[in-house]
């Protein structure tokens, strides 16, 4: 595994209150719950962390907080992703200056199917202005949400213009086959994986663990996995398909929101339903729904 990243990096659900500010005290909490598991660190603001939907005051202030809160710089990945490329680049330097050198960044997403050419530019262009030379960055690919996609020669022209600071990729494109390909032609990189039934098959063909959302409710599963990813037990492979199944198990669910009632259920905490807009509740079907079928799992959930 990569020397720089490995292991299970929970993207951080980031509870907000009722009015939809940042509820720092929970976010700590929950912090230290995911550590407590035995997660390797945490991701702040990514998709899973609504991280766009916060504005950069907001994300500066809550990475200070968990870092006076006990949790280490070195437990943290800080997603800078920003729809304007200064606003990245000011998260960046303010999450450097804190020591928090891993981060993981999309290129601005508003324009739809960006050229490679300016892609490309985003990510040099932060990694200069950050002017960091302890920087390890991820590229944050999720295309099937943001239509920015990083193609293979986009990786490698990267890893070669800024050796040692692009040091792999975020793979959340959802396709098994797409995160092998990286895992294979990219071993000098680190490769993790966000769809959760594809980790212990990435991991085997060289990948170095994962950033993924379900760590949030089932973050001691997702342990087992990555730590045997050869001899993961049926009842384990069962459990992550039972678990992600909720998030379709009842139509137009935002996994989010999801994510959010099932550690509602989990904790026995509805402050944790609470989303920022333009996300909003589930209705009381969809929720009564995911909650039913969390608790039908019955004793399956003793060890998550």
């Amino acid at each position: 595994m990569h020397p720089d990243i490995h292991g299970l990096w929970p993207a951080l659900l980031i509870p907000v209150t009722a009015e939809g500010a940042v509820d720092t005290a929970r976010a700590l909490a929950h912090a230290h719950r995911m550590l407590d598991a035995g997660c390797d660190g945490i991701t702040l603001f990514g998709t899973t962390g609504e991280g766009p939907a916060f504005t950069t005051s907001e994300r500066k202030a809550l990475l200070t907080a968990l870092l006076a809160g006990g949790v280490r710089a070195d437990q943290i990945v800080v997603t800078t992703s920003a729809s304007a490329l200064p606003d990245a680049i000011e998260l960046g330097r303010h999450a450097s200056s804190l020591g928090c050198h891993r981060q993981m960044f999309m290129p601005p997403f508003y324009f739809r199917n960006p050229p490679e050419a300016g892609i490309i530019e985003s990510v040099s262009q932060v990694i200069r202005d950050i002017a960091d030379p302890r920087l390890k960055l991820l590229l944050y690919h999720i295309p099937g949400l943001s239509s920015v996609a990083f193609s293979h020669d986009a990786v490698a022209t990267l890893a070669a213009r800024h050796p040692g600071v692009v040091i792999g990729v975020k793979d959340s494109s959802g396709d098994v086959a797409h995160g092998l390909e990286l895992a294979r032609a990219f071993p000098s990189l680190a490769i993790l994986v966000g769809a959760e039934q594809h980790v212990a098959a990435t991991m085997l063909a060289g990948g170095s663990g994962s950033i993924n959302g379900l760590a949030n409710i089932a973050p001691r599963l997702l342990r087992r996995i990555i730590d045997a990813p050869a001899q993961v037990q049926a009842s384990d492979i069962q459990l992550v398909d039972d678990l992600l199944a909720l998030l379709g198990c009842q139509p137009d669910m935002p996994f989010v929101c999801v994510y959010k009632t099932m550690l509602a259920e989990q904790t026995g905490d509805d402050a944790w339903l609470h989303v920022r807009a333009p996300l909003a509740l589930l209705d009381n079907t969809q929720a009564q729904t995911v909650r039913s079928r969390y608790r039908a799992l019955g004793a399956a959930l003793a060890n998550i």
